[in-house]
């Protein structure tokens, strides 16, 4: 599957409405408290009664100023530094810093105490300054009120962005109470990019079958007056990275209908009723915008089938959520004109409610590109790549055997870095090879510390290999060999597999001896073995298991097979006895043991071509098809690619093979 790059179709251009938020609240907060801390008077005050006022005034003669407010009949005494000292003495109040230090008492009235500073005065007992104010009736009520005005607006904000309603493209707010709201994304007519068959290569049955969908929506009454419903929703199935979300985006752009796009694991929140409350606001828009397409991707994340670990503990809120959504997909009310698509990689644990007819009336398959597919999407990815003229896709398709629509446009974006990335004007064939070799295996090591004996040993396994499987009628064909390290490995080699759509016992039998060949070189030349065969033994006993257990190729357990298709086996349970068991293992060893041996006589008649492979990879550390067909002649055996393309080279032949001292090495 390939794809256009396009823009965010929900991106907002201009710039939206002004909203006011938490932080503006904050700010406000901080400023009004930073104002009290700038605006304070720095002073320290202490409430006393009014006889200890008199007391200060008339025995210790410790105050300077007095401030009456008449309003609050509040009489305010400043006092000297040697009074201040004794009344704050446990305080932070430090004389002679700029703090002010005063006292605050009660008068019965402005009158009285007026006549009490006249005696003050003329006994001598005060001679500071007195200053009569009055507090304003509004900045009172202000300072009353301001602080429960303060709370309950902080109050209504909060519950305002709790309850906030839907925003976005269909999604919900960010509050409490808007949770159960749909996050859906909407696409319609409104969006200027649209993807449509023309962005999706490849996948030409899947497509045929989905443009019936778009048929439905563009026409239906086309399809309702002959008395047939329109289907009620598309199952698209696939490994990942197939394409199934772009080719659901392909059928929204080309029917002109608004598209709801939500993933399956957007319906489940930590609160109870909150998967099928989302499910019922997706179909009440869905319902309003139709004719429309709603897509739910990964619909395995609610569509798990229901109490199938019903020991294990289920998990009520996920099934719940299904529940609705099937009510929902069926039930008594109308979803007339919406049409659901899903897609899933995983259809083998989804309900069986759910892919009953009158549901998801269809499946369509969305498979791994085969090598017409991958020639368009090559196509549809180099459209924006400035790619050299002597570019062979159909090559490049033919040395991607297995690769998604996702996998080759990461080959085509690697190898435009590559490209960059050695200053060219231009992409070429030698940077999406290097761009395949470092998606399948990994950068190169150069810099990893290997031993000669090491390195030696690495050469002749990987040698052991390319001998073998040369001679093998259903081995894959040889790409290239190399004992540079990448990734993981110590040494690699590549090959074309072969895409069958059935594979014959002989065939599994050849893989099997090709994957052996490498230990079986160590054993024949060096007389030991090392845990260089790991992946390759992995691989083997895999492979052996399934022909004895799973497609009936075994000798003694001829036509039986233990496979579940359901996905519904216990893995604590076994489909067979102890006896059966013995006698699996017995033939598992039996094939493997019969393979290598095959392996070692391959290897045996084929010494010396091994021996000067082997030299070859230890010279150049890579070798190609072409190397190996000069010491062991052209292969007897056409691969199935060769037959689909026409028998050609894949890569030019290579210059004399030189040895660190230059002098040439003969192959021939």
């Amino acid at each position: 599957m390939a794809f256009s790059p396009n823009s965010n179709p929900n991106k907002n251009s201009g710039k939206g409405p002004f909203r006011f938020s938490l932080w503006w609240m904050y700010g406000i907060i901080f400023l009004f408290l930073a104002g009290i801390f700038i605006f304070d008077t720095n002073s320290v005050t202490k409430k006393v009664s009014y006889s200890d006022f008199e007391k200060y005034v008339e025995a210790d003669h410790g105050i300077n100023k007095i401030v009456v407010n008449t309003d609050k009949k509040i009489v305010e005494g400043f006092l000297t530094d040697s009074l201040a000292s004794a009344l704050f003495q446990n305080s932070s109040y430090a004389p002679g810093k700029g703090t002010l230090a005063k006292v605050e008492a009660n008068i019965p009235s402005a009158d009285k105490l007026a006549d009490k500073i006249e005696q003050w005065r003329q006994s001598g007992a005060f001679t500071g300054n007195v200053e009569y104010e009055q507090s304003s009736p509004l900045s009172s009520l202000f300072w009353s009120f301001f602080p429960f005005i303060l709370i309950i607006g902080v109050w209504i904000f909060l519950m305002r962005r709790m309850s906030g309603g839907a925003g976005g493209n269909g999604g919900a707010g960010g509050g409490i109470f808007s949770v159960g709201k749909s996050k859906a994304m909407l696409y319609d007519n409104k969006n200027s990019d649209k993807i449509t068959f023309r962005d999706v290569a490849g996948l030409s049955e899947a497509k045929t079958e989905i443009e019936e969908i778009v048929e439905f929506l563009k026409n239906p009454k086309r399809y309702t007056n002959l008395g047939g419903k329109i289907p009620k929703g598309a199952l698209l199935v696939g490994p990942p990275g197939t394409g199934k979300t772009l080719l659901a985006k392909a059928v929204a752009g080309e029917a002109d209908v608004p598209f709801f796009s939500m993933s399956g694991s957007d319906f489940v929140e930590m609160f109870v009723g909150v998967g099928a409350s989302r499910v019922r606001d997706l179909f009440r828009q869905a319902k309003e915008k139709a004719p429309c397409i709603v897509f739910i991707d990964e619909i395995d994340a609610v569509g798990r089938a229901r109490g199938k670990n019903a020991g294990m503990g289920a998990n009520d809120e996920r099934e719940n959520t299904l529940n609705q959504l099937l009510t929902e997909m069926d039930g008594f009310g109308s979803n007339s004109g919406v049409i659901i698509l899903a897609a899933t990689n995983r259809a083998d644990i989804l309900d069986k409610a759910l892919m009953r007819a009158g549901r998801f009336d269809r499946q369509i398959y969305v498979d791994l590109p085969d090598l017409p597919d991958r020639v368009e999407i090559f196509k549809v990815h180099l459209r924006k790549v400035k790619t050299a003229p002597d570019l062979d896709i159909d090559l490049l398709a033919r040395q991607t055997p297995g690769f998604s629509g996702a996998d080759i446009a990461n080959v085509c974006n690697e190898a435009a870095l590559i490209a960059a990335r050695h200053n060219k004007t231009m992409v070429t064939k030698e940077d999406f090879n290097a761009a395949v070799d470092r998606i399948i295996g990994g950068l190169e090591k150069r810099s990893k510390i290997i031993t000669d004996a090491e390195k030696r040993s690495i050469a002749i396994h990987e040698a052991g290999h390319a001998t073998v499987s040369w001679f093998l009628e259903y081995a894959n064909p040889l790409v290239k060999v190399t004992i540079v390290p990448r990734g993981k490995a110590l040494g690699a080699a590549w090959y074309l597999p072969e895409e069958r759509q059935i594979t014959p016992a002989q065939a599994l039998l050849d893989q099997m001896c090709s994957l052996l060949a490498g230990r079986a070189a160590e054993d024949l030349t060096l007389g030991r073995t090392s845990t260089g065969a790991l992946n390759d033994l992995e691989r083997v006993t895999k492979m052996a298991y399934a022909m004895v257990v799973y497609y009936g190729m075994s000798e003694r357990l001829p036509n039986l097979s233990y496979y579940d298709s359901s996905g519904q086996d216990s893995m604590f349970t076994k489909p067979f006895g102890d006896a059966r068991a013995k006698i699996i293992d017995e033939e598992v060893s039996r094939l493997i043991e019969e393979q290598y041996e095959r392996a070692k006589t391959i290897l045996r008649s084929h010494a010396e071509g091994h021996q000067k492979l082997a030299e070859t990879l230890l010279s150049r550390e890579v070798i190609f098809t072409e190397d190996v067909e000069l010491i062991f002649g052209p292969r007897q055996w056409t691969s199935r690619t060769d037959e689909i393309f026409g028998a050609k080279k894949t890569e030019p032949t290579p210059p004399p093979i030189e040895d660190v001292e230059g002098t040439e090495i003969t192959t021939e």
